[in-house]
């Protein structure tokens, strides 16, 4: 992942999640859709490994669902992270953090789900698809990927009409404009692709039942298992 994209993400760490409900207008029903895909007993002692966690806002969902889990939290971005471990700060012992280019890195260990939420399209289509085999092969049998994610329409036009949607609906939430102008600088670094192109891949990677449980114009929420 680009050191720009690093960048961006670091600038705007400490605004990023008061921002976030108003520029993910479906905020609750795409991260509902997230935790409802894992297909998990709620006392079951999983691994979980959040790719580009952030924050630590998708990792917080699934930790309060999920009391038993045991989370990994990787980002490029360290003041991002910093922010996670702020938000961590009294359940240390079930969670950990690990500052790495996600898109490079060798996953280590093995887990029962692997999770992202708005984070694998900054990456360039290559990478995505080589990033989908790796997932595959550290998940356990039985394990799911969920990524929560922004893709591009599936033409120009639909493209053009997703993002118009997006802007009005931002804006008639009371979206500030620094915060927009946030958003739009990080979105600079976007590398979006067609979900049923996404799919795909995750199908030739060899996960088997994947879907998409979710979608609101720009937003997905997809899913592979192993």
């Amino acid at each position: 992942m680009a050191d720009s994209v690093k960048s961006a993400f670091d600038l705007t760490a400490n605004a990023y999640d008061r921002a976030r409900r108003q520029l993910v207008p479906c905020f609750d029903d795409f991260y509902r859709a997230a935790i409802d895909l894992i297909p998990f007993d709620r006392d079951a002692p999983i691994a979980v490994l959040d790719l580009g966690a952030g924050t630590g806002l998708l990792a917080a969902f699934i930790a309060g669902v999920f009391p038993a889990a045991r989370i990994t939290l990787v980002d490029v971005a360290p003041e991002m992270l910093a922010r996670a471990r702020d938000r961590f700060a009294t359940s240390a012992d079930r969670v950990r953090f690990i500052v790495s280019d996600y898109s490079r890195a060798p996953m280590d260990g093995r887990y029962d789900v692997v999770v992202s939420a708005l984070s694998i399209h900054h990456l360039a289509d290559g990478d995505k698809r080589a990033l989908f085999a790796r997932i595959h092969a550290a998940l356990n049998e039985g394990g799911i990927f969920v990524n929560a994610e922004q893709v591009m329409g599936p033409t120009p036009a639909g493209e053009r009409r997703n993002r118009a949607i997006w802007l009005r609906q931002v804006r008639e939430r009371g979206v500030s404009d620094d915060d927009l102008a946030a958003a739009l600088e990080r979105m600079r670094h976007d590398r979006m692709t067609p979900l049923d192109v996404q799919l795909r891949w995750l199908s030739e990677a060899g996960f088997r039942d994947v879907d998409c449980a979710y979608k609101s114009w720009m937003f997905a929420v997809y899913c592979g298992s192993k």
